[in-house]
């Protein structure tokens, strides 16, 4: 089987410009391919991982991957999928997070011997002549297809600003440049991408008579068709500081049954036939056992094997009831927290984020969801008494060790 062939067979590819070409690059190892990144939080998120399991996958095949940090892209803001403008960032700030993105995609990447690169288009975007831009670049574009890009038509109800406009201008400069200084001859990104993508490969053939690709993959949604990546807590981050371990794990733990098989395929680099295999036989104890392959996976793919163990063995020991929680998640409470060495459950539960809001706390405590030591709490005023540490559980799945 080719690495197309698994591409297609993990359901993996969206969309693509010329499949035939697009194959035979990638199954010969001739892909030069960039994706591009825009460092708009100081973390790369859920969102990110398909991107990021497919240059790993396609580097692995012998194929070299670019990775193109946004450092002047991430400033603009691109309107894709958006409906409402992004906050615009200071210099300072995109090149922090910059800074951050390699950090991580390099856990991801291999970059040694010169197999893959990075690259931040502030590099050539910064300095460019405005009106050199229009005559050389704006030329090539058509107002009225760029209009009718799906990456614009949700933004016009509500006014799309002459800023973002310039967005699908400066991402096909940006794979204008890199076929010209590293011979990029392919883009890959999200689905929602295809029109920018589109613009690349065509300004490459008006500027240069040279044919370039692209390829679009399947955005992460769940069966219901909704973006994952997202709790009540807020994004999923690929940082353990923002994200904690045992909570990455369980948000994967935790995906809807009808999820796991095409998580699987999509995200793990367990065989596919192994997978298809799983797929045959998957209820009961199988079930559970596949969500557990499928969050120890990935966990160890971020934050390593030694994390990974961690985090499946405090979720194994918590719902197994043996009470071991040493790598549950903690909440840390000072004295100055305390009244009487004790504090109220709704400031617990909105102190460890279990809850978003005092209505949402009061309404968990209420529907009795929450517990302490396995005694549920049935008074929103319920003071807790902490003498060393408690055990905080709301709903089924989500628990948090409160120490002082």
């Amino acid at each position: 089987m080719t690495i197309y062939e698994e591409l297609k067979r993990r359901g993996l590819i969206a969309q693509v410009t010329n499949e035939k070409e697009i194959e035979a690059l990638i199954n010969t190892g001739k892909a030069v391919f960039y994706i591009g990144f825009d460092p708009t939080a100081d973390s790369l998120h859920v969102g990110h991982f398909m991107a990021l399991c497919l240059m790993k996958r396609l580097q692995l095949a012998g194929n070299k991957p670019i990775v193109l940090i946004g450092g002047a892209t991430g400033a603009i803001g691109d309107p894709s999928g958006k409906t409402d403008m992004r906050q615009m960032l200071s210099m300072e700030t995109t090149q922090h997070n910059c800074d951050c993105f390699v950090k991580q995609i390099g856990r991801f990447i291999d970059f040694s011997e010169d197999k893959a690169l990075v690259v931040n288009n502030a590099d050539w975007i910064l300095n460019l002549n405005y009106i050199e831009l229009l005559r050389e670049v704006g030329a090539h574009f058509s107002v009225n297809r760029m209009l009718a890009a799906e990456c614009y038509k949700q933004r016009m109800e509500k006014g799309l600003t002459f800023v973002e406009f310039n967005y699908m201008i400066m991402q096909s400069y940006d794979f204008y440049m890199l076929y010209q200084k590293y011979g990029c001859n392919m883009q890959f990104g999200g689905d929602d991408q295809w029109s920018n993508m589109l613009g690349g490969t065509e300004l490459i053939r008006r500027k240069l008579g040279k044919d370039a690709y692209a390829m679009t993959i399947t955005l992460l949604l769940n069966s219901e068709g909704k973006k994952m990546g997202k709790t009540e807590k807020g994004a999923v981050w690929l940082d353990a500081e923002k994200t904690g371990v045992y909570d990455f794990y369980q948000y994967w733990r935790n995906v809807d049954d009808a999820d796991v098989i095409n998580f699987l395929k999509l995200l793990t680099f367990i065989p596919i036939e192994e997978i298809e295999d799983k797929e045959r036989t998957l209820k009961g104890a199988a079930l559970n056992k596949a969500k557990e392959n499928l969050a120890f996976e990935l966990t160890k793919m971020v934050h390593g094997e030694e994390e990974a163990q961690k985090a499946m063995n405090a979720a194994r020991n918590v719902f197994g009831g043996n009470g071991d929680s040493e790598n549950m998640p903690t909440l840390k409470l000072s004295s100055e927290d305390l009244l009487d060495g004790k504090i109220g459950i709704l400031d617990i539960l909105l102190k460890t984020g279990q809850c978003k809001s005092g209505r949402e706390a009061r309404t968990a405590v209420e529907q009795g969801g929450v517990s302490v030591d396995d005694i549920k709490v049935e008074n929103v005023k319920h003071m807790v008494k902490i003498e060393t540490q408690v055990i905080v559980r709301k709903g089924k799945k989500s628990f948090y060790k409160v120490v002082v």
